[in-house]
């Protein structure tokens, strides 16, 4: 619990109560008091059994009365004066107190206890239990969204994406590290992926426009449950690493839009540099040259239609075919056959896999 939530409640309430207020702590130490020069001082007005009692009760010219969990309370709020009315403020302070408490716990634990789930540092087994005493809905729809900074400035994107997104019993922003924080939204049932790459989008554009802020957003796919967050959490991180390797124009990533990439990136490097030498066992794909490559680009763009590709190459159609037939003699692969474009199709993705220089776990 925050002391200076206490202070700062305590310093608002100075001036409506004209007595001396403050609070006690289980190690008998004040440590929130509106004066000031008490905070840090021992309270022998207290013992241990102090914080078992329940009723308001008086000692040496102050009224005390505990707040906090039950059997025995954590904090001890007390009123300057022994009156009827010192003994009102104490009941008063002390539920005030008490909600206060019990939000700021609530808050904190909240956000903690998804940070655990996603990160798989909680026990299966615990989950229901821990939800039901924050009293979670388990069986919402969320999604894990996962925003990677790529540029920053002196702007905080963990406090814009905050503000961003209010709801705090609902949505939860939290930090991973330096460069990653994770936003986990509760969302209506059978919501639409594409109002998901809007969401994201939202995020994107204004850090870039408002605080000119590069970030990337991966976004897992929706969970029914709070055991399954953290597999929508991962998948919002195998997107982002996707994406950095095929899409790298690209600032959204969904994990269910990765289609064959995803497959690629499972893939063992010695079983993907097996594949290209027995793809190109004419050449190697390193023969080709810039032109080349860009115009197989462009061909697969417009689904393997030569008079299509031509006209937007600007080029004659003739030209584009001797083209396609040098790739043919280079690799020997015809890519107007729709086999061998898929085969190449592939090749050039784990080609490029390769040269991303992949570190495997």
């Amino acid at each position: 619990m925050s002391n200076r939530l206490f202070q700062g409640v305590v310093h608002q309430m100075r001036d409506t109560i004209d007595r001396t207020i403050g609070i006690v702590d289980e190690g008998m130490s004040i440590i929130a008091c509106s004066d000031l020069g008490r905070i840090g001082e021992m309270c022998d007005s207290v013992t241990n059994d102090s914080f078992t009692v329940q009723e308001p009760f008086v000692s040496d010219g102050y009224t005390f009365k505990t707040f906090g969990s039950r059997p025995r309370s954590e904090y001890i709020v007390f009123v300057e004066g022994t009156d009827e009315q010192a003994s009102k403020y104490a009941s008063l302070l002390s539920v005030s107190f008490a909600s206060i408490k019990q939000y700021y716990d609530e808050k904190y634990d909240r956000a903690n206890f998804i940070k655990n789930v996603i990160l798989d540092n909680i026990l299966p087994g615990d989950i229901y239990l821990k939800a039901r005493e924050l009293r979670f809905n388990n069986e919402a729809s969320r999604v894990a969204l996962l925003i990677r900074v790529s540029s920053r400035n002196d702007i905080s994107v963990y406090d814009v994406v905050q503000n961003l997104f209010p709801d705090k019993n609902k949505d939860f922003v939290i930090n991973i590290n330096e460069t990653d924080i994770a936003l986990i939204k509760e969302i209506r049932p059978g919501i639409d992926s594409h109002d998901l790459e809007k969401l994201a989008r939202s995020i994107v554009d204004t850090l870039s426009s408002e605080f000119y802020t590069q970030v990337a957003v991966g976004i897992g796919t929706v969970v029914d449950s709070l055991k399954e967050l953290a597999r929508s959490f991962k998948e919002a991180q195998v997107a982002l690493e996707v994406g950095k390797v095929f899409d790298t124009e690209k600032s959204i990533v969904r994990y269910d839009n990765l289609g064959i990439a995803r497959l690629i990136y499972q893939l063992p490097t010695t079983l993907c540099e097996m594949f290209l030498k027995e793809v190109f066992k004419l050449g190697s794909i390193d023969s080709l040259d810039q032109e080349t490559l860009f115009t197989i680009q462009r061909f697969f763009e417009n689904n393997l239609n030569v008079s299509e590709t031509s006209r937007k190459l600007f080029v004659h159609r003739n030209t584009l075919v001797y083209r396609l037939e040098k790739i043919k003699r280079l690799t020997g692969l015809d890519l107007r056959e729709f086999d061998d474009a898929i085969i190449f199709k592939v090749a050039l993705m784990v080609k490029k896999y390769l040269m991303s220089n992949p570190v495997k776990y």
